[in-house]
């Protein structure tokens, strides 16, 4: 049985009560749910059939998620590479169904989206997923090892009129940029990740609590600033404490004026509201064992309309002053485009140098694989130089037999 630690134990008992408790404890037995997001802009099926329909149960709260019923090895998946799904644990989709709730968004047709705390890119991909065409992400991530991960989801995703930044919060509010929708996925101490990462258990402390609800706090008022009036906050951790929940929730309620908005729910998807004693505002706790998914904490806040924004002529629009890695406009390889064999295709995935049918045009073309491009190549006849990012490349030397082999071996 999984040992954690005593202090958690005794808080987190106290928090949830014997039964949650229990619930919570027992699905540590249980295999841990595999769940992936698919990419509407570039295929809504999966091994060449509907998802739904061969492999999948859907994910409730997001129209686009599927658990799996096993763990593909998904490294081994050209489809992967090339944007057509992404793997992302369930209760983070919830942000798909908060975005698409009736009468949420500000009524604009040029919506500005801030991912404040990307990396690795699962909420951005989501969530521009769920927000109309033109939505303009900011998908930003203040380590800078991580920021290059997240560059490369975010451009694999496909979805135009896209930046990547490698920022503090602080940086924004000096940017003078201006945002209708702000995710705050903010650090935490991790509770909810026990399960999915037993790493994190040694990392628990209750010392890291006390400084992780303070950081929050911090990074929580440099958004603040930089969300328009009228405008959605989403803000959420993957943690079960209320000094990182719902105490930070209230201290947003009371000392910025957030007013906090319910979200529609179904009594089936066994999401728990708040456990704070005579805090009764809407937010969303995700407890693995009652919900199927991982530990997740949710909370949807809007700025008042009334709310200075920093509208003023004194607040301009100075992203000059934001390290962006990348703006991406579109993401589609050159044309035209030359279809691979499953092998080749990995091989291509590894940095190889690839040889291309003899009636390939020369030059820099793209690549793909059942249809989806994976990325170009220079194409000078004998062979095909390869021109895929170093960074993303696969790194293992073990080749599948077959396509149908990663979806029936770990």
């Amino acid at each position: 049985m999984t040992k954690l630690p005593v202090a958690f134990i005794e808080t987190t008992r106290q928090l949830m009560g014997d039964e949650r408790f229990c619930r919570y404890m027992e699905s540590f037995e249980a295999d841990v749910p595999v769940s992936i997001r698919l990419n509407p802009k570039k295929s809504l099926e999966f091994r060449g059939e509907r998802l739904e329909v061969r492999d999948g149960e859907p994910v409730p709260w997001c129209e686009l998620g599927y658990y799996l019923p096993s763990r593909p090895n998904f490294t081994f998946d050209p489809l992967f590479h090339a944007g057509c799904y992404y793997v992302q644990e369930a209760a983070s989709m919830f942000v798909h169904h908060v975005l698409q709730h009736p009468g949420l968004l500000p009524p604009t047709s040029d919506l500005r989206l801030l991912d404040l705390c990307a990396a690795p890119g699962g909420k951005s991909t989501c969530a521009v997923a769920a927000l109309p065409p033109g939505t303009e992400l900011w998908s930003n991530e203040p380590v800078a090892k991580r920021a290059s991960i997240l560059l490369e989801n975010v451009t694999k995703w496909g979805y135009p009129n896209c930046h990547v930044t490698n920022n503090y919060p602080c940086d924004y509010v000096r940017s003078g940029l201006l945002f209708d929708v702000i995710l705050c996925d903010v650090p935490c101490s991790g509770e909810g990740m026990f399960r999915r990462d037993p790493l994190t258990i040694g990392e628990w402390s209750q010392q890291n609590v006390e400084k992780c609800w303070r950081l929050q706090r911090e990074i929580v008022a440099d958004a603040w600033k930089c969300l328009r009036s009228g405008g959605i906050l989403i803000y959420s951790t993957c943690t079960f404490n209320t000094k990182e929940n719902e105490e930070n929730v209230r201290w947003m309620i009371e000392h910025l004026g957030a007013e906090p908005l319910p979200v529609e729910l179904r009594p089936e998807w066994n999401i728990t509201g708040s456990l704070l004693p005579g805090f009764e505002e809407p937010v969303y706790r995700f407890i693995p064992g009652i919900t199927r998914s991982e530990g997740l904490f949710m909370a949807v806040l809007r700025k008042p309309a009334s709310a200075d924004d920093g509208r003023s002529s004194k607040r301009k629009d100075k992203r000059d002053l934001l390290k962006i890695v990348h703006s991406i406009e579109k993401y589609e390889p050159s044309t035209p485009t030359v279809e691979l064999a499953y092998k080749t295709a990995i091989g291509y995935l590894r940095g190889e140098a690839i040889v291309l049918p003899s009636d390939a045009p020369r030059g820099v073309v793209a690549v793909a694989f059942q249809g989806h491009p994976l990325g170009p190549v220079k194409n000078i006849g004998s062979r095909a130089n390869n021109l895929y990012p170093k960074e993303w490349r696969i790194k293992s030397t073990y080749i599948p037999e077959t396509y149908e082999t990663i979806f029936t071996t770990a």
